[in-house]
């Protein structure tokens, strides 16, 4: 049985209106276009087409709210990066991130990083967008197109550059790989109770 079984779609947010009320807590998803963020929503929820993928980079063009359990969140945000959108709709997201990073619902940030790209400038930008918010965690995905050399080589760089800024796991939605570890991170952040009965 998942961790998150009762996972469902809150509703999408296009302006600060449309903001959940800041209350309980919730963990924000980010990372460059196509990186796979979608499907470790996915894979971490288990819930098949909970959040939508695509092999089109920029699916995601609003703050797309999950709710786990009462006041309990995960936030999908717009991937950054090289994805075809306006530069109108990015502006448009700004003052949405902005609001989202002091909510003090905000519990942590996950980023999901391809692993055969490692971290790239934007997502050194983004972390240093997030100095000043709760935890960061960032998953190595589609670790399943690396050997096991190149994992760990991957995994390695990516602890040593963020050092004290955050953890770093390696993820496969596709093979299940870090599932458990991720479901942990965030049932921490969020202060779920853990069944220890979760399948990996």
């Amino acid at each position: 049985m998942s961790r998150f079984g009762e996972a469902r779609f809150l509703l999408s947010v296009a302006s600060l209106a449309q903001l959940p009320p800041d209350t309980g807590a919730e963990i924000a998803f980010a990372g460059r276009s196509n990186s796979g963020k979608s499907s470790a929503i996915n894979a971490i929820t288990r819930r098949r087409g909970l959040a939508r993928t695509s092999k089109l980079p920029g699916r995601t063009r609003l703050l797309n709210f999950f709710e786990l359990a009462p006041a309990k969140r995960l936030v999908d945000l717009p991937g950054y990066g090289y994805a075809s959108v306006t530069a109108a709709e990015r502006e448009a997201w700004l003052p949405l991130l902005d609001a989202l990073r002091v909510r003090s619902s905000l519990k942590g940030l996950v980023l999901v990083v391809d692993s055969r790209r490692g971290l790239t400038q934007s997502d050194e930008a983004f972390i240093e967008w997030a100095r000043d918010a709760q935890g960061l965690h960032v998953l190595l995905s589609k670790a399943d197109k690396l050997n096991r050399s190149e994992a760990a080589a991957a995994l390695r760089s990516a602890s040593e550059r963020l050092g004290s800024r955050g953890t770093a796991q390696l993820f496969s939605a596709l093979r299940g790989t870090g599932i458990r570890e991720a479901q942990e991170k965030i049932s921490a952040w969020l202060s779920l109770a853990s069944s220890g009965s979760d399948a990996q």
